[in-house]
């Protein structure tokens, strides 16, 4: 019988580093980012707003001005997006930019990235259902319903994201009672969307609502643990 070899004091120091050393980047990496991001964004604004002749050498100019100017823009432009006539001009706007040769594809398709980031409004829950096939299940989000005319039954429409552009999916007209509800919220299933899987809930809860209702009205199918795939 080989036996096997114990490792030597300085591999298993090595190893030892490696690991608290990638542990301690990937600690710090999200911080490191947004404060990389945040100097960016204060240095550039600052370059065009620090250089303006109302600005240079007035008390207000610090460090800093250029990031809350551009704040203060975005709010102003966002009250403005909310009355009737800068819904209008913001309509026109975008007529506009759509409608110019090689400018309208770099501006449709960040229009809809924003979109996909701010659709949680028209989301109104997050349900499961079985796509592609039987026996798999797909996450998709409830954009409406579709009422029978003749029949107390009921349509759910729901859209069934790409992973991790949920700009592009699949949509699917399902029955109220082949519907498996979830307790997710529109929030984390956008991180689930947009990471791939990699950024999960602690736990799933899912139930069905049965075609003949129990007294509860639910069918529990039961809570799941969730857990990054790693391999062993």
């Amino acid at each position: 019988m080989v036996q096997k070899k114990e490792p030597s004091r300085f591999r298993k120091a090595e190893s030892h580093i490696q690991a608290k050393t990638m542990r301690g980047f990937l600690e710090l990496f999200p911080l490191l980012v947004t404060v990389v991001v945040v100097l960016f964004l204060i240095t550039k604004t600052d370059g065009y707003v620090r250089n303006m002749s109302f600005v240079e050498g007035q008390p207000w100019d610090f460090t800093g001005i250029g990031l809350l100017v551009t704040i203060a823009v975005f709010y102003l432009t966002g009250l403005v997006g909310t009355t009737r006539p800068g819904r209008r001009f913001m309509d026109l706007k975008d007529n506009v930019l759509s409608s110019i040769p090689v400018v309208k594809t770099l501006y449709v398709v960040t229009r809809q990235a924003v979109s996909s980031l701010t659709s949680s409004a028209t989301f109104s829950r997050v349900v499961f259902i079985e796509w592609p096939r039987e026996g798999m299940v797909a996450m998709g989000f409830v954009t409406g319903r579709a009422f029978s005319t003749d029949r107390s039954e009921s349509l759910v429409v729901v859209y069934i994201p790409t992973v991790p552009n949920p700009t592009s999916g699949n949509m699917a007209l399902v029955p109220e009672d082949d519907v498996v509800e979830t307790d997710i919220t529109v929030e984390d299933a956008m991180k689930l969307v947009f990471s791939g899987g990699i950024v999960l809930p602690e736990v799933i809860s899912l139930a069905r609502v049965p075609r003949e209702k129990k007294p509860d009205g639910l069918e529990i199918l039961g809570q799941f643990r969730t857990a990054t795939d790693k391999k062993r």
